[in-house]
């Protein structure tokens, strides 16, 4: 169920800069605005993650993608959008200027439109994408719940946004939209 004060709370949170952690299909994730680079490099560090291997976009709806990533074709643009809202996580080009913090050491973006309720409520609520990592220290197994956040992570996040998550569910597959081959099996 989205609770709209819970998830403007947690609007409040992105958009001044702060990090989240908030229920996906599979697993928790931690989150933050992609425009604000120190909350981006801030999640890397949390996390432990290095900012070579690139990050995840989640988003509402393919609009809130559209000025970070290049869609080279219709036919492309056809098959990411016949997976979404959904469990597939594609790889496009990014657009010139996407930071490094974003990126990684690539030249793409891997995006995607979640079918979870509270992600498209509180996307839409911040009217754009947001920074979608697991909750997780790299190497460590993903959080699946706000207890195992807290766990994880103490006073390090500055908002959690309860809910539920699907424990049989994988986490996402990512696929290279250019080739169709699968990056990381769902």
């Amino acid at each position: 169920m989205v609770n709209p004060w819970k998830i403007k709370q947690a609007a409040n949170v992105v958009l001044s800069g702060g990090i989240i952690a908030y229920p996906t299909e599979a697993v928790y994730g931690l989150g933050c605005n992609p425009l604000i680079s120190s909350a981006v490099i801030r999640l890397l560090q949390l996390k432990h993650r290095p900012m070579e291997k690139g990050l995840i976009l989640v988003a509402a709806d393919i609009l809130q993608l559209k000025p970070f990533i290049t869609i080279p074709s219709n036919e492309i643009l056809r098959k990411i959008t016949e997976s979404w809202p959904g469990p597939v996580t594609w790889v496009l080009p990014a657009k010139p200027g996407i930071p490094p913090t974003l990126t990684g050491a690539h030249q793409t973006l891997a995006v995607r439109v979640s079918a979870h309720p509270l992600v498209q409520a509180l996307c839409r609520e911040i009217d754009q994408p947001l920074v979608s990592t697991s909750a997780n220290q790299e190497s460590a197994p993903p959080a699946r719940s706000a207890l195992a956040v807290r766990r994880f992570f103490g006073q390090e996040i500055d908002f959690i946004l309860h809910g539920t998550v699907n424990l049989s569910a994988r986490p996402t597959e990512i696929r290279d939209a250019l080739t169709d081959k699968v990056l990381r099996a769902g």
